[in-house]
C-alpha cells in the first residue's frame, strides 16, 4: 500500500466535509450549556483595552478581532473535528444532505495539513476526470493549499455549474503528481445503488443523506421481489451523514434493539433505538467496510455486529466516532464542535477505534463482492441442511 494511502488510514482524527456541502459525519442541531461568567473577565478585560486605550485603536478592525479570537481558542481545544466558520461558510454548512448541488462531487478530510479525497460520488465531475479516494489535493487553481483551513478548501473549489476548477493532487496509488481539470456541474447524487448478483442482492449506500431511508426501502423492495437469498451491503467509503439516515437506515435490517448510544462529557448517555419501519428484512447480510468507512456507516456497521445480524468483512473502519454540532454564534457565524461520542449497542467506542471487521480482508473492489457471495452460498446452504 502506498504510504499516502497508509497516512491516510492510520489517522483517526479528521474532519471529513464535501467539496461542495458540509457533512462532517453525523450533524446535529445547535447545542449549549451554562457558562461561568467569571471565567470571562480576563477575555471581556482584554478586549476594553485594546479597543478603547489602544493607541491606534480607530485602525482595529473588531469582527477581524473576534474571529481571530474565536479561532484561537477552536486552535487552544486541538480538535480536528471542530472548527470556526465565518459567514460564507456557515451558511453553505446550514445546507442539509438533500443530493442536490453544483460542484465537482467529492469529499474530502483534512489531517494536519493534507487535504485527502474520501468519498466520489458517482457520475460527478471528479469521478469524470479520474479523481479517486486516496488522492492528496495539494493545490487548487494553481495556489498552494497546504495549512490553509479546510472550509477555505471548499470555497476554492465550489463554483457555479459550467465554471471550471483546476486541482493538483498527488495519486493514491502511485504517488505520481497530476493536474486535473473539472467542469462544475449540478450533482445529483443517489445515496442507494443496488443490482442482483445471482441470487444476492448488492446493496451499496454512499452516504446517508436526506432521502437515504427512503431509497433503501425501495430498494428492499425490490429485493424481495427478486426473491433474493442474501444481501452484500457495501458500506466501503461512505463517509457517514444525518443522525436520522444513519437510525432509519439501520432499522431497516433490525426488528428492535439500541442502534447506537450518545455519550456526552458530563457523562449524561443518550440512547437510539430501532424504528419501526414498513419494510425490514431478514435475509442474511455480508457488510463490506473499509478504512474510508466512517462515521455513520462505522455505526450502522456496529449495530449490525453487536446484534449479530451481519457478518462484517474488509478493512477496520476509519474510527470517527464523535458527535458533532453546527452551532450559530453572533451573526452569520458558526461553530462546528464535537460535543459527544458514540458507542456501539455493546459499548465499543467508534472514536479512534472504528470497527474491527468479523473477516479481516485484504481484498478490494469486486473481489471483496465475490468473497461476500462465496460467503452467502455457503450460509444459505447450511441454512437448506437445517431445514
Amino acid at each position: 500500500m502506498p504510504r499516502y494511502i497508509k497516512w491516510f488510514v492510520a489517522v483517526t482524527a479528521a474532519l471529513v466535509v464535501s467539496l461542495l456541502i458540509f457533512t462532517g459525519g453525523v450533524m446535529l442541531g445547535s447545542y449549549s450549556s451554562q457558562i461561568d461568567e467569571s471565567e470571562f473577565t480576563a477575555i471581556e478585560g482584554a478586549w476594553r483595552v485594546i479597543t478603547e486605550e489602544y493607541v491606534d485603536k480607530d485602525n482595529i478592525d473588531k469582527q477581524a478581532l473576534s474571529q481571530a479570537a474565536i479561532e484561537a481558542m477552536m486552535s487552544f481545544i486541538d480538535d480536528p473535528y471542530s472548527s470556526y466558520l465565518d459567514r460564507e461558510a456557515y451558511l453553505e454548512s446550514a445546507n442539509d444532505l438533500a443530493g442536490k448541488y453544483e460542484g465537482v462531487g467529492a469529499e474530502v478530510s483534512i489531517v494536519d495539513d493534507g487535504v485527502v479525497i474520501i468519498s466520489v460520488y458517482s457520475g460527478s465531475p471528479a469521478e469524470r476526470s479520474g479523481i479517486k479516494p486516496g488522492d492528496i489535493v495539494t493545490a487548487v487553481d494553481g495556489e498552494d493549499i497546504t495549512g490553509i483551513g479546510l472550509m477555505d478548501v471548499v470555497l476554492k473549489v465550489r463554483g457555479p455549474k459550467g465554471s471550471s476548477v483546476t486541482v493538483t493532487v498527488i495519486d493514491g496509488e502511485t504517488s505520481a503528481v497530476k493536474e486535473v481539470e473539472m467542469i462544475r456541474d449540478e450533482v445529483h447524487e443517489k445515496s442507494v445503488h443496488f443490482e442482483m448478483l445471482g441470487d444476492y442482492a448488492h446493496v451499496a449506500i454512499s452516504r446517508f443523506g436526506e432521502k437515504t431511508d427512503e431509497e433503501l426501502g425501495e430498494v428492499l423492495k425490490e429485493v424481495a421481489s427478486e426473491q433474493a437469498l442474501g444481501i452484500i451491503l457495501d458500506l466501503r467509503y461512505n463517509p457517514g451523514g444525518l443522525l436520522d439516515s444513519v437510525v432509519d437506515s439501520a432499522s431497516r435490517f433490525l426488528r428492535d434493539g439500541v442502534v447506537f448510544t450518545v455519550k456526552y462529557s458530563d457523562g449524561r448517555e443518550e440512547v437510539y433505538k430501532v424504528r419501526e419501519k414498513d419494510v425490514v428484512t431478514d435475509l442474511p447480510i455480508v457488510v463490506l467496510v473499509n478504512g474510508f468507512s466512517a462515521s455513520g456507516s462505522e455505526v450502522v456497521a456496529g449495530a449490525l455486529q453487536d446484534h449479530d445480524r451481519a457478518l462484517i468483512a474488509g478493512a477496520t473502519t476509519f474510527g470517527k466516532g464523535s458527535v458533532n454540532a453546527l452551532t450559530p454564534i453572533g451573526a452569520d457565524q458558526g461553530m462546528y464542535i464535537t460535543i459527544a461520542r458514540w458507542l456501539t449497542p455493546d459499548g465499543h467506542m467508534i472514536e479512534g477505534n472504528g470497527i474491527e471487521p468479523d473477516e479481516q480482508l485484504s481484498l478490494v473492489g469486486g473481489d471483496m463482492i465475490n468473497w461476500a457471495i462465496e460467503h452467502l452460498d455457503i450460509v444459505t446452504k447450511l441454512a437448506e441442511v437445517d431445514r
